[in-house]
């Protein structure tokens, strides 16, 4: 079986001496909760509970699989009780607001317990995952009688959330949803329609499941505009607040997956189901939109969780196959042959992993403090930055550690060679979670579309602005660093490039607006290594600080400048594709017709 240790040292290097999270914590309110006592002990308990509960439940879980037995969707043995000692643990209200029953904790260490979840059971985590988001959107755009009736039981647990989006005939565009509501006497609404791909849409973890709908009401207009959002328990709740009568909302089949096989990704019915409005009538896509954006980031983690578990599995792996000899001479003579981490090759699959690790990990967690920030911060202009950078941040987040996650769970099974192969190892499991991520909450194609097309040029290229300046401020503070140049002058030729790159493509597409379609991943997958490039940068110099003051951790530190160096030099390279492929624009898409692409067989 494949183990897990929670990474708690590079996340306190992260958050204490990177990040100063002690300081960003102090300028929250209530934020002197989160002391480094509180934050230690729950960084210690978080990685207890995903190694001890969530990780023997990860293979057979995947085996096993769900039951759907008469409507009702049995999880694999073990995640109900899983489930159970995680609401007694008081994990799902870590960061929801007090007067709702939440401990009131910033965000972003419930983001750090994420990542544990994700690196575990993803299945598992996906149960409660959804639940934070129905929460949001509740809090945000509820009436006062809603939060009262289901924002305490979300937040405790007793009680699941989930997002029902996606139609059989339509993904990505909702304006073409056919599910309907119409209203009753009582002021509720008669919802009616299929949804499908609904995580967690129907299990026996929590007593009630509470389904934010996308509907179209009587008079709705065409399109996206015409979308209204509904709340629709599984049962509806009585006079005390408990589940009391079933709704008409029942899973009418599960998905045979690829992966995720432990969470029941179901097809939603809804035959009349008594659903009531939540926000404005017309306006739901923009009341989702704040389930939508926190489930993103959470995709991301998703991806960071995966690289971490697939990169320690392949360490120990690597330190402890015997395989050939060492190029250079043999590295361990006593034996037979040598560990086949001394291989370059194999040096370079796990160095690929731990710099996705590391450097997605500090990409989390500095967006993490923008969104405790947004969240929680008092000062105007200090929250309008942030939610600046969020915007521009989270399909990065979501898309790019998505993609080298998918990348990074590859070389891992690689490293094992063919037992990577072999489901004992639980290294295929990995790769298999991993390829979702990719898809759902939006596939990287369309978080490309956003960041380009609405987040950069949308704005005048003001939101990517604000995060090169911080790049540029950085660049000039450390230009006369010797022990940085390595970093910093690559960084900001980088850096200037980036908005080079940007205004060629706004030109471009003046004349054309397929050129926005054909850059938009590549300038994507650009962004997040000029990112991580950034926060490297940052890392290698709070490296050399603790190296130059003297430290019984030196070893550590050390490592830290060398995966920095790997990075720039064996990773952000990839760039210089990058930018070719932006350059050489929409043309070579577009020049064969779409009828010529099955020239040579018949369709």
């Amino acid at each position: 079986m494949p183990d897990y240790q929670a990474p708690l040292r590079d996340l306190r290097f992260v958050m204490d001496e990177m990040l100063d999270y002690p300081a960003h914590y102090a300028r929250l309110p209530g934020g002197e909760e989160a002391s480094p006592d509180v934050v230690g002990a729950i960084l210690e308990e978080g990685g207890r509970f995903a190694r001890e509960v969530l990780l023997p439940l990860n293979q057979s879980g995947d085996r096993e699989g769900c039951r759907l037995e008469g409507g009702e969707v049995k999880a694999p043995k073990g995640f109900k009780a899983a489930y159970a000692q995680y609401v007694e643990g008081g994990w799902p209200s870590l960061a929801a607001e007090p007067e709702h029953g939440g401990q009131g904790l910033p965000p972003s260490l419930a983001m750090v317990l994420n990542e544990m979840v994700c690196a575990t059971n993803l299945a598992w985590g996906m149960y409660p995952g959804l639940s934070h988001g129905a929460a949001d959107a509740l809090r945000h755009h509820g009436t006062d009688e809603q939060k009262a009736t289901y924002l305490s039981k979300l937040v405790e647990g007793t009680w699941t959330g989930t997002m029902c989006l996606t139609e059989p005939h339509c993904g990505t565009d909702l304006g073409l949803i056919k599910t309907r509501a119409v209203p009753d006497d009582d002021g509720s609404y008669a919802v009616t329609g299929t949804k499908i791909f609904i995580s967690a849409g129907e299990h026996d973890l929590a007593e009630n499941i509470v389904h934010l709908v996308l509907a179209k009401l009587p008079d709705a207009p065409e399109g996206s505009k015409g979308i209204s959002l509904f709340v629709v328990p599984k049962f509806l709740p009585d006079a005390d607040g408990n589940p009391g009568e079933r709704n008409g909302v029942v899973c009418g089949s599960l998905e045979h997956k690829m992966g995720i096989h432990g969470n029941a990704t179901c097809v939603m019915n809804f035959d009349a189901s008594k659903g009531y409005l939540v926000g404005a009538p017309h306006k739901g896509l923009a009341c989702m939109f704040t389930m939508m954006n926190a489930a993103r980031i959470g995709v991301g983690i998703q991806g960071l969780g995966l690289i971490e578990a697939s990169f320690q599995n392949a360490l120990a792996y690597a330190r402890d196959r015997w395989q050939m000899r060492a190029l250079s001479g043999a590295k361990a003579p006593e034996k037979a042959a040598d560990p086949i981490i001394v291989h370059p090759d194999v040096r370079r699959m796990l160095l690929t992993q731990k710099a996705f690790a590391e450097g997605g990990r500090m990409l989390v967690l500095y967006t993490a403090q923008m969104i405790d920030t947004v969240e929680h911060g008092t000062d105007a202009a200090e929250k309008a930055r942030a939610e600046t950078l969020l915007g521009l941040l989270t399909p990065i987040v979501k898309a790019f550690l998505t993609e080298v996650g998918f990348e990074a769970t590859n070389e891992g099974v690689q490293v094992f060679g063919g037992h990577g192969y072999i489901q004992e190892w639980g290294m295929e499991q990995l790769v298999r979670d991993a390829r979702i991520t990719r898809l759902y909450e939006g596939t990287t194609g369309i978080q490309a579309l956003d960041l380009l097309g609405r987040k950069v040029l949308m704005s005048q290229g003001e939101s990517l602005k604000v995060f090169t300046r911080e790049i540029h401020r950085f660049c000039r503070d450390e230009e006369g660093n010797s022990d940085l140049a390595e970093f910093v002058r690559p960084l900001a030729k980088l850096n200037q490039e980036w908005g080079d790159v940007t205004m060629a493509i706004g030109m471009k597409a003046m004349n054309d607006r397929e050129e926005v379609g054909a850059a938009s991943v590549d300038y994507l997958m650009y962004a997040g290594y000029v990112t991580l490039a950034y926060l490297f940068a940052r890392a290698a110099k709070q490296a050399r600080v603790a190296l130059a003051e003297g430290t019984e951790e030196a070893a550590f530190y050390r490592a830290k400048l060398d995966t920095a160096r790997f990075f720039y030099q064996r990773l952000l390279p990839r760039t210089r594709a990058h930018k070719a492929a932006i350059e050489a624009g929409a043309e070579p898409l577009m020049a064969i017709s779409a009828e010529d692409f099955g020239l040579g067989f018949e369709i």
